[in-house]
């Protein structure tokens, strides 16, 4: 009895194999009792069509959706679905967040942030946080802060506000203008002033436009008090060379 199979060339052969057209065909059996076993390879008829070998490495499909990956999302779907359930959401953190590589536990939490899921970003941040390789980042604060109070959790603000003051931060002029902008957007006055604090405990010099983000987000709202101080600071810092500040609130009162 005959039976005729197309083998895949494996081993080392296979590199030899790879983007080549194979013309033979397999054939094997045993053609009697008193026979030895049959095993021989033809050359395939042009009827029987050609067979390409590809490098299946080479034509994976991407395991990247833009900048998310399948893991990262997959990771968000389940951490949404089980939001309302605490017993699923531990399991989902036990079997899915904390095997995620940093790219993609980074990719889970911009992800959280930016679909408006609060509770879930602050969650995910505190695993974030307790990872080795983790470095405070302001504009992680900044995020957070902006999605929390977009969903009316002030009180989670002032969480965070108070883990940013336990962290070893290096200065970051850029970064604190960013959170500061953030909290007082949010009217957030009494973090914006432990925020301006805590950027110059650090060793961060605030800049012009720290003063004009804070004069402006003050007056506008009746923070007198408060604008008066952060004034008598720029002073400090530049002298009665204030100009760029009467230049811009006079641009914000025509306004």
């Amino acid at each position: 009895m005959y039976s005729s199979q197309i083998f895949p060339l494996c081993g080392a052969n296979w590199a030899k194999s790879q983007s080549k057209t194979l013309n033979f065909l397999i054939v094997y059996g045993n053609p009697g009792p008193d026979s030895k076993p049959f095993f021989q390879q033809f050359p395939r008829s042009p009827q029987n069509g050609t067979i390409t070998m590809r490098d299946r490495g080479k034509n994976r499909k991407p395991l990247q959706r833009g900048r998310v990956s399948t893991e990262a999302i997959h990771t968000v779907q389940a951490l949404k679905r089980a939001k309302n359930d605490p017993t699923k959401l531990t399991c989902v953190f036990e079997t899915k967040v904390r095997r995620l590589v940093k790219s993609d536990l980074v990719a889970v939490l911009r992800e959280l942030q930016e679909q408006g899921e609060g509770i879930l970003s602050l969650q995910v941040f505190e695993e974030f946080r307790s990872e080795y390789w983790y470095k405070p980042r302001l504009s992680v604060y900044a995020g957070l802060v902006s999605v929390l109070a977009s969903n009316g959790l002030f009180d989670k603000v002032e969480q965070i506000i108070s883990y940013l003051k336990k962290e070893n931060l290096a200065p970051d002029t850029e970064g604190f203008n960013t959170l500061l902008k953030t909290l007082i957007e949010f009217r957030i006055f009494h973090s914006v002033m432990e925020c301006f604090h805590l950027m110059k405990v650090v060793g961060c010099e605030p800049n012009e436009l720290t003063f004009r983000t804070l004069i402006n987000g003050f007056e506008p709202h009746g923070q007198t008090d408060l604008s008066d101080i952060i004034r008598e600071e720029a002073v400090k810092y530049f002298g009665d060379a204030l100009e760029f500040l009467k230049e811009e609130v006079s641009s914000t009162e025509q306004m």
